[in-house]
């Protein structure tokens, strides 16, 4: 089994810059780096576990209430989620607020159960949901970078652009703060995806 294949959300087919999904949590929790990542490693998680999960007893579920199923297993994995961020990081998980339950509804999630793992083996499933929650992750955490840096000159809440920048005139841009911009960020990304 070729780990490659598996590559492609990271780049070529991208769940956020070509399929256009997951698209409003991306606005939401990516004024500030930590957020995003956090939020990028929870829908991962839950996508790689929702797709094994699913495809571990595909052959068991009634075709006419798959869909229910699929929520049933994805609200579980999300709650466990919640529950781990609010035992150990429950700043974070206040952070994030109703977002880490509104992975639920987030198409990425149900899009892999639907497309791969209701059709594949366990193992191969597991993986297309890690990547494909990578590739979600990855934009998340490419705005956020960019959101925070040139927002409020810092990275994970530490001052990045010195103080004598500051001093030479240097003023933080407020309107990254602002959830338009994240989807001006993700338009020029997917420009350049494109291109």
């Amino acid at each position: 089994m070729s780990i490659k294949k598996y590559f492609g959300p990271l780049s070529k087919d991208n769940p956020v810059l070509v399929q256009i999904l997951g698209v409003c949590s991306a606005l939401a929790v990516t004024a500030q780096l930590k957020p995003a990542f956090v939020m990028a490693l929870s829908v991962t998680v839950v996508t790689g576990f929702s797709n094994l999960v699913i495809s571990s007893i595909r052959k068991m579920i009634p075709p006419r209430i798959r869909i229910v199923i699929q929520l049933v297993v994805i609200a579980t994995m999300v709650i466990l989620v919640d529950q781990v961020l609010q035992a150990f990081f429950y700043d974070m998980s206040k952070m994030l607020s109703v977002f880490v339950g509104l992975i639920i509804t987030n198409c990425i999630v149900m899009g892999r159960l639907e497309a791969f793992a209701m059709g594949n083996p366990p193992l191969p499933s597991f993986l297309d949901g890690i990547f494909n929650g990578l590739g979600y992750g990855l934009v998340l955490i490419v705005v956020g970078f960019i959101r925070e840096l040139l927002g409020s000159g810092t990275l994970w809440n530490v001052q990045v652009i010195p103080t004598s920048f500051y001093e030479a005139g240097y003023m933080n841009n407020g309107l990254m703060m602002l959830p338009p911009m994240a989807l001006l960020l993700i338009g020029i990304m997917i420009w350049i995806q494109r291109s």
